[in-house]
């Protein structure tokens, strides 16, 4: 195989297994090629994602070391695709009925959910998460798309349990969107104790539901290492929730004058982007 055909399966191989470790002799068996020719292909994948802010290549010595691939956007990816972002949900088409904001389109958008995906798990790349989680149902791809970019399990609350889920744990909290209190379950299968996990939302406006997911992390003896949204509604002044992260900041929503404002969240002056 030559070398640019090495390379091509090299980086496909990684990028499909992000947070794992692979040895240098698989590859050296996997090619048929001498160690230290996969150590020069590994260097030049390395400085390449570096150059580009694509991604980090991390390299483990010793003799139970090798490679892996950390899915990481560097700060002038995330803003542009913020900005976008924020410029797209201020369509005053996206504005509901309530107040709400659609957001469906985004949510079922393939390029938009990686692109998501990647940003979050650039920020708690290296936080050791063991799990994501989410309440259905917009949050589910969510969650699935930034569990996938840090190689862990996602788990999904439900409003009601199902049989094929087996016996549940279940919490009650104030919906701030509904104001009136609601349930949600998860099955004891779903955490393992003491796992860190990670709690992913679509919208929040009081954050009446993501207590609700920190409550029902709380009862399966877990940590929970984060909270992030994809939107946060600013304009609404009282938060249940503290130190949480948001992609977009909605701070006006006028539904007489059909005006949307959004800005970029928190999320690029919380997150630690020199790492390349």
């Amino acid at each position: 195989m030559k070398r640019s055909e090495r390379l091509v399966d090299m980086t496909k191989y990684l990028l499909e297994r992000p947070h794992t470790l692979i040895s240098l002799p698989f590859f050296a068996d996997r090619y048929n090629a001498a160690k230290s020719s996969i150590s020069e292909d590994l260097a030049i994948l390395k400085r390449t994602l570096a150059n580009n802010q694509n991604g980090i290549l991390e390299t483990v010595a010793g003799a139970a070391g090798g490679v892996r691939y950390i899915p990481f956007l560097g700060h002038d990816h995330a803003k542009e695709y913020l900005l976008d972002l924020a410029s797209r949900i201020e369509d005053p088409s996206r504005i509901l009925a309530g107040g709400f904001v659609y957001l469906s389109d985004i949510l079922g958008n393939p390029q938009d959910l990686r692109r998501i995906g990647e940003l979050l798990a650039t920020k708690y790349a290296y936080s050791n998460i063991d799990a994501v989680m989410t309440v259905e149902t917009k949050g589910i791809a969510l969650a699935q798309s930034v569990a996938r970019y840090l190689n862990v399990p996602f788990v999904t609350a439900r409003k009601r349990s199902k049989v094929t889920e087996g016996a549940t744990v279940s919490v009650n909290y104030i919906s701030s969107s509904l104001d009136r209190v609601s349930k949600m379950e998860l099955p004891t299968r779903a955490l393992k104790k003491n796992s860190n996990v990670l709690i992913v939302d679509d919208f929040m406006k009081g954050g009446g539901t993501l207590t609700g997911m920190e409550e029902l992390v709380k009862e399966f003896d877990c940590s929970i290492a984060g909270i992030c949204v994809l939107c946060e509604a600013d304009f609404d002044k009282s938060k249940l929730v503290d130190n949480y992260i948001s992609l977009i900041k909605i701070s006006k929503i006028d539904t007489t004058k059909k005006i949307i404002l959004a800005q970029p969240g928190n999320f690029l002056s919380v997150t630690d982007f020199n790492r390349f």
